[in-house]
């Protein structure tokens, strides 16, 4: 009778420590699943935050660029249609980073931030002179530095 008591406690045992092993295992499987999810988001917001910047700030530089075209080469039509062609590819591709970076970020402050961005842009290509452009781009880099200030909290 002894030895049958001891071998139902050494299985009860052994199944016990089977069970527990594999929840521990089971939970210890998805701690990691989250975290490489967390990770694996947080890389993305990362990557659409950083891509939106560097496209908002070359839409920047390619509507200057139009401006200073058009306001030192009047007669050069060419060159001014060049370069605002370029900056409306240049607005496409800051809308699309925008797109991109609407679909990964957590936080609505964030999406209004980017279009504060995007929307500091508009009237660069208008100005009336340097002393606009200057104090428009003031504007734009205020609105790139609290999209980043709040970008930063989200990757963090």
């Amino acid at each position: 009778m002894d030895t049958v008591f001891a071998g139902l406690v050494a299985v009860l045992g052994t199944l016990v420590g089977s069970v527990s092993t594999h929840l521990f295992q089971r939970r210890t499987a998805r701690r990691a699943e989250t975290a490489a999810r967390t990770e694996r988001l947080r890389q993305e917001r990362l990557a659409a935050y950083s891509e939106f910047a560097a496209a908002a700030n070359e839409l920047k530089r390619g509507l200057i660029t139009a401006w200073f075209r058009r306001r030192d080469e009047p007669r050069d039509e060419a060159a001014h249609r060049a370069a605002q062609t370029e900056a409306d590819r240049l607005g496409a591709l800051a809308e699309t980073a925008r797109f991109r970076l609407h679909l990964v970020a957590d936080d609505p402050g964030v999406n209004r931030l980017a279009a504060t961005v995007l929307g500091a842009t508009a009237g660069l290509h208008r100005a009336a002179d340097r002393q606009q452009i200057i104090r428009l781009e003031r504007e734009f880099e205020a609105a790139v530095d609290a999209f980043l200030a709040a970008a930063a909290r989200q990757v963090r």
